[in-house]
Parts: structure tokens; C-alpha cells; sequence
């Protein structure tokens, strides 16, 4: 792993040996506020195409499996294949003994890339909100490397969220990221179908990036604008 992230593992793991798996374990201050976060961020499914078997999702930086309490509280535990990877074993250790029937592993995907393709979507809560002292310019260049080797994972999408630079100051321990910058490097290195939502009440935005365009059939049918 690429010591470039290991302050922010080494803070995270200092969370969750102070708070356990909780949502303050994984330094979000409640628990109503990262329920919306998930919810928000699980419409990176419907870019799946409906089909026999539940979409495989990977969850990214998945800490000690709070996702999985999160989609079984709300009766989804069964509508995704759900697998969990996160950099740090301690966070990997809680997850298996909290959720043993489903797969988690401590992997750095861009020093042990995942197979090209091989899941359909890939959820980062989280990942990406939070720089502690490491250099905004840096922080930069470590995301835009990490959203890659997440995107080349997936068959159909990726989100994340990120901290707003729409703010009345921005912390120094956060990580801003400006929407037109966000944009710029989507569409430059990923994908021009993109879409982010700032719209859910916190001081933050979550981005998606499709493989696909993204359509909705409303069945108006082709010639809907004729009299």
C-alpha cells in the first residue's frame, strides 16, 4: 500500500478502536445523516440492467461493514451481492466477525488491481471526505487515481462522495473538491456520464459515473410531440 494513505487509516483505525462499529467508529458525528448518505448513493444500482441475479456490489473503503447493517435494517441485504474491501485489517477483522457470511478482504486495488470489469457497480462512502494532513494538491492526485482503478473495476458505475467547496469555510482536516474540477477529470479519464447531486442537506455532494448513458423511458412513445 502506497504510505500516501496511511494517515487517514492510521485516523480511521483510531475511530474505531475509540467507538467501535458505529457510525462514529468511522468519524461520521450520527447516524441519520449516514443513513442518507447510503441511500443516496445505493441509485448507483439502477444502472444495472434488471436480470436473474442480484447486482454485485463493492463497497470501497468499507470499514467495518456498516453498508451491510445499513441495507438489512431496510429489509435490501438480498437485492445486491455485496462484497467489502478496505486497506485496513482492522477494519477487515470487525466486518467478518459482524457479517461472516459475506466476502471481505484488506486490499489496496492500486497496488493489487481488481479484474477489469469484474463487478457491477463500486460504492465509496466516505473515502474521499477527509484528507487530515495531507496536502489538498496531493489528495487530488490520489483520489483521481483511486476513482480510476475503481472505475475499471466496474461493468456499469461508480460513486463517491466528497466534502463541497459550497461552504462557508472548508475545514483543513476535509477534503474539498470543487464540482468543475470533479467534473473535468470524469469526463477527461473516466466518463462523460456523470451526474452529481448536492441536493440531500449536507455540506457535501456525492458524484456518479456511468459506463452508460443513462436514460429513462417514460413511455411517451417516438412520436409523443405530434397533435
Amino acid at each position: 500500500m502506497s504510505s500516501d494513505w496511511l494517515p487517514l487509516q492510521h485516523h480511521y483505525e483510531r475511530c474505531l478502536a475509540q467507538a467501535g462499529a458505529t457510525p462514529l467508529g468511522v468519524d461520521w458525528p450520527n447516524a441519520r445523516d449516514l443513513e442518507e448518505r447510503f441511500d443516496v448513493q445505493l441509485q448507483v444500482v439502477r444502472a444495472v440492467p434488471a436480470g436473474a441475479s442480484p447486482p454485485s456490489l463493492l463497497d470501497l473503503g468499507c470499514g467495518p461493514g456498516l453498508l451491510m447493517d445499513y441495507l438489512a435494517a431496510t429489509g435490501r441485504a438480498d437485492d445486491v451481492d455485496y462484497q467489502g474491501i478496505d486497506i485496513s485489517s482492522a477494519m477487515i477483522d470487525l466486518a467478518r466477525q459482524r457479517w461472516p457470511d459475506k466476502s471481505f478482504q484488506t486490499r489496496d486495488i492500486l497496488s493489487d488491481p481488481l479484474p477489469a470489469q469484474s463487478v457491477d457497480v463500486v460504492l465509496m462512502n466516505g473515502v474521499l471526505t477527509e484528507r487530515q494532513d495531507i496536502p489538498r494538491e496531493r489528495m487530488i492526485v490520489m483520489a483521481e487515481a483511486l476513482l480510476s482503478a475503481a472505475f475499471r473495476a466496474a461493468r456499469h458505475g461508480i460513486v463517491f462522495n466528497a466534502m463541497s467547496r459550497h461552504v462557508d469555510w472548508e475545514r483543513e482536516d476535509l477534503f474539498h473538491w470543487g464540482f468543475d474540477e470533479v467534473a473535468a477529470f470524469l469526463n477527461r479519464d473516466l466518463t462523460r456520464h456523470i451526474a452529481i447531486r448536492a441536493d440531500y442537506g449536507l455540506y457535501e455532494f456525492t458524484a456518479f459515473a456511468w459506463r452508460h448513458v443513462q436514460r429513462q423511458n417514460n413511455g411517451a412513445g417516438t412520436e409523443w410531440w405530434k397533435r
